[in-house]
């Protein structure tokens, strides 16, 4: 074992990106993993009791930021503070590297979360430089391709260096996740906003007017800018045979939250990587009603899973796809966590178990179904 190790840990059951050691140890030298062994530890090291060790979990699409910026309703808390909580509550789930996904566009009536992209960005940058951060943020900017001022706040955006990923969604009632406007009306009416029909109506009456007056303009120019700016591509709610070749046509890289087998199956027909939600996974099925995430790995078609909207979903929908799936394994469960979102936006640096990787590990303690993130290395750095 390299002398300048700084940092070993033992009886671990270590998760590599192909298997699991059942009883083994890793080592960490400056910042990065240095070496990776069965049996017991060559030398003195921190005892892990068992429990798993494993890469950092990697997080492609989470909005749960604006939940700590808006922690009720008009109750607006400081950007930095709000970066900061969130960022302690990605870090004690596993995640050590994550696309923050901001919104890129504004619309009446919503302005509590929407138009707060570029506040978003800053704050996360101004936590970053004063280092009172855990994970590694990078952005991921999500384009509501029907509304009117998507290019321009988008355009504003694209050209920082942390922008990893951009997607293109349509929540126009009628389209995609909200063919059936009824569960459009019961997802408002789920998030307590208090609307009124009539108001609904009004609001889905703007938006229609917006797809028919925008989307195809819009959707050319924020491919066009993406492309330029070498910047992976998501394509979000797949439903159709259209969708599909739209998303072909397009270039995407990952296609997030497909909501019909067919479109899952056309996706990953042209490879492109299939991305679903761990609530899904965790629930059992999706709160839209949609295609179930374990369907889809029971027909090889999941690539990647996401948080979304719960932190601690990530690791828990994971660890559960092997308990349904007879084709996955711990590994494999795992690499749609780690390897595979790495992968999809070009961090090739972490993602996994292997000499010369980024030392971000997490050991997690695994009670019944429900995981527990014990401890938490950046960079070889504990974070948590």
């Amino acid at each position: 074992m390299n002398e300048k190790s700084e940092t070993v840990i033992g009886n671990a059951r270590i998760v590599l990106a192909d298997r699991v050691i059942e009883r083994g140890w890793i080592a960490f030298a400056d910042g990065r993993i240095a070496e990776v062994g069965e049996g017991d530890a060559p030398s003195a090291s921190e005892d892990a009791g068992g429990d798993l060790v494993m890469p950092g979990l990697i997080e492609l699409h989470t909005d749960h930021l604006e939940a700590h910026y808006v922690p009720r309703p008009k109750v607006f808390w400081n950007p930095i503070a709000a970066v900061v909580s969130y960022d302690g509550q990605l870090a004690t789930s596993g995640i050590t590297t994550v696309l923050d996904s901001l919104r890129v566009w504004r619309e009446e009536g919503a302005e509590e979360v929407d138009g707060n992209a570029g506040l978003f960005a800053e704050a996360i940058a101004s936590a970053r430089e004063a280092n009172l951060l855990r994970a590694d943020h990078f952005l991921h900017l999500r384009c509501e391709i029907p509304m009117p001022s998507v290019i321009e706040e988008a355009t504003e955006l694209v050209g920082r260096p942390d922008v990893r990923l951009m997607s293109l969604m349509d929540h126009t009632p009628g389209q995609r996740q909200f063919r059936d406007e009824v569960k459009l009306r019961d997802y408002y009416r789920g998030k307590g906003g208090g609307k009124t029909d009539a108001e609904l109506d009004a609001m889905f009456d703007k938006r229609i007017a917006y797809q028919k007056a925008y989307a195809t303009t819009n959707l050319r120019a924020i491919v066009a800018l993406a492309h330029r700016h070498a910047v992976p591509l998501a394509s979000h709610d797949d439903t159709t045979e259209e969708n599909v070749n739209e998303a072909i046509r397009d270039r995407v890289s990952v296609a997030e939250f497909p909501t019909t087998m067919e479109a899952a199956r056309g996706l990953h027909q042209a490879g492109i990587g299939i991305l679903m939600g761990a609530p899904n996974v965790v629930r059992g099925g999706s709160h839209s009603g949609n295609v179930a995430a374990v369907d889809l790995a029971r027909e090889g078609l999941l690539d990647i899973l996401s948080s979304d909207y719960i932190p601690s979903s990530l690791l828990m929908g994971a660890l559960q796809l092997p308990h349904h799936v007879a084709a996955i394994d711990v590994a494999a469960a795992i690499r749609t966590v780690t390897k595979a979102p790495a992968e999809a936006v070009g961090l090739h640096d972490r993602g996994e178990i292997a000499a010369g990787k980024r030392a971000d590990v997490i050991r997690v303690h695994v009670a019944g179904d429900v995981p527990v993130v014990r401890s938490v290395w950046r960079e070889g750095q504990r974070v948590a």
